[in-house]
């Protein structure tokens, strides 16, 4: 029998059951959290729940074509000398659900195949003249562990998936019985849903910034879905709160205005207030709310307008940038000559040449019948692809003016910088300038240790020799971009240099120097962030910033951790 469901804690495992009644309507379930017995409890219920004839595979992200939409079997090509297909794991899922740990390490490539079947629910496969259809009704459990907001799988196939909750270890009590999921299975499709229902599905979906026509249709079946698993012939509010907040939470890419606030109940009708819902209010009302209560906090506060993860969206360089090479992940293969430093692909090589057989064997009678012929129109080249590693260079002015003003809150941003870039096993590398001089303090390295030691002992006083700084990190930046690394300068001043490169002292000829060594680092293409540590944001550090390509951060009366949250989120 149904057990008591404790509300937003229980989430993740009503979804689990509801998608346990039929996979394939709704097309997958996207359960967001961190790997752990929450996650692995859940995917073992699922698999409890669906029938006993449906299958239950788990799909590697590497999968090759062939083996997911089915090819070309070339051992038995080759024996029978005429084109053999084989099934691929789509086919061979029909009826029952894939399962994919990690999702958001998912390839666009591969998420717009598992696109394609969910929407035609068959595979189709073609070469060389022959064709053929497998069907592939299916549905998907998605395990997205994401860390960062942007760390998600493609939005190709999160469309697409119908019920996309955020799990945690709250997620343990199972709202539903495998008898409630057996009789819902079986009279689902049967429940009444009125106009009303179906309108406020609607309208929440608009006025939450969910632009896919395919939500509300979704959140339409798991509502009678769940209706079915209370056992009602018709739907009603509950269960609309139920659907919207299982496919709209994770999908809002807007919150909706304020309304002004009601006067506050009394105490003693606060709780029964929590409980039920105003009944005068207007369902799309109730609706909204129940989505709002189930968004979860770090996705809400990107919802805001002013909110500074937004800043991040389109700026490379905290993850690398994916690089074609010769070396790295296999990603292929590609028609090609080789040549040097190309692999051979053998197995593609040999798929390319089997059709052919026959044909080329009738022009060349006097060749060995056990031998494969091969012509270099069948040549196909491995393809690689590899992340190239982050440097992250900070470049802390540590002259007078700013040890006057900044430089301990610098100090203290920095730091706190250093450790994200250990999470993320980023390099890192620390120049300082003061003097006469700038100074590498910090060799690229992944030691926190190192890094911190070096900027405590970092001294403040002297010139402001700017110019020399850029140059150092330019030549750094180029010695880490030969090692095919992707670097990113991080520069912490104020902007005004007084010492020129030849040391002579002037502002002057060091504003020239500075403005002259920024355009030189923007012409090598580096991610480049300027934060103006100045009391009160300068022209100089903005025109500076200009002539570098940087993006420019001026931070007023800000402290160490404020300094280190704004930098992140440029970055």
């Amino acid at each position: 029998m149904m057990r008591a469901d404790d509300g937003k804690g229980c989430d993740a495992a009503l979804a689990a059951c509801i998608f346990a009644v039929d996979p394939a309507a709704l097309g997958g379930i996207r359960l967001r959290g961190r790997s752990g017995p929450s996650l692995d409890r859940l995917t073992a219920q699922i698999r409890t729940w669906l029938p006993a004839s449906a299958p239950f595979r788990k799909l590697p992200l590497s999968i090759a074509d062939n083996r997911l939409i089915g090819g070309l079997d070339l051992a038995a090509t080759l024996q029978a000398g005429r084109p053999v297909l084989e099934r691929g794991m789509l086919a061979d899922c029909h009826g029952g659900v894939i399962s994919i740990a990690s999702a958001e390490r998912m390839t666009a490539q591969l998420a717009a195949k598992l696109a394609a079947a969910l929407d035609t629910h068959e595979v189709a496969i073609e070469r060389d003249g022959f064709a053929a259809r497998s069907r592939c009704c299916i549905g998907m459990l998605v395990l997205d562990e994401g860390i960062e907001p942007d760390e998600s799988p493609p939005p190709i196939l999160l469309e697409r998936l119908g019920l996309q909750v955020a799990a945690d270890e709250r997620d343990t009590s199972l709202p539903f019985e495998i008898t409630d999921i057996e009789n819902a299975r079986r009279t689902w499709r049967g429940v009444k849903t009125g106009d009303d229902l179906l309108g406020a599905l609607c309208q929440s979906a608009s006025m939450l910034g969910v632009a896919s026509a395919r939500a509300p249709v979704l959140a339409l079946c798991v509502a009678r879905i769940h209706a079915a698993l209370h056992r009602r012939g018709s739907t009603n509010a509950e269960d609309a709160m139920a659907a919207a907040r299982l496919v709209y939470a994770l999908r809002a890419t807007m919150m909706p205005s304020e309304a002004a606030p009601p006067d506050e109940p009394p105490p003693e009708q606060e709780q029964e207030n929590e409980k039920q819902p105003e009944p005068n209010a207007p369902l799309e009302d109730i609706v909204i709310e129940a989505v709002r209560a189930a968004i979860p906090p770090d996705l809400l506060a990107q919802l805001r307008p002013q909110s500074a993860t937004s800043a991040r969206a389109g700026v490379a360089g905290t993850a690398g940038q994916q690089r074609k090479a010769r070396r790295g992940r296999p990603i292929g293969s590609r028609a090609g000559d080789l040549s040097a430093g190309s692999k051979l692909h053998v197995i593609d090589t040999l798929r390319s040449a089997a059709p052919w057989q026959m044909l080329r064997r009738r022009t060349r009678p006097d060749t060995d019948t056990r031998r494969v012929i091969v012509s270099r129109d069948d040549f196909r080249i491995t393809r690689f692809r590899h992340h190239s590693e982050t440097l992250t260079i900070f470049v802390v002015d540590a002259s007078g003016s700013s040890a006057i003003h900044r430089l301990a809150e610098a100090k203290g941003a920095v730091e706190l910088l250093l450790a994200d870039c250990y999470v993320r096993r980023d390099q890192v590398a620390l120049i300082a300038f003061r003097g006469q001089g700038a100074e590498l303090l910090l060799p690229p390295t992944r030691s926190l240790t190192r890094a911190k030691r070096s900027l405590g002992s970092l001294p403040g006083g002297g010139g402001t020799p700017l110019a020399l700084a850029i140059d150092a990190a330019r030549l750094l930046c180029e010695q880490s971009m030969r090692k095919g690394q992707t670097p990113v300068v991080v520069m912490l001043t104020d902007g005004r240099g007084n010492i020129a490169r030849d040391g002579s002292q002037g502002r002057e000829a060091a504003e020239r120097d500075s403005l002259a060594a920024a355009r030189a680092i923007r012409a090598t293409g580096v991610t480049s962030l300027m934060v103006d540590t100045s009391p009160s944001p300068h022209p100089a550090a903005r025109k500076l910033a200009g002539d570098m390509s940087a993006r420019y951060l001026p931070l007023p009366r800000a402290d160490a951790a404020m300094l280190s949250g704004a930098v992140r989120a440029a970055l």
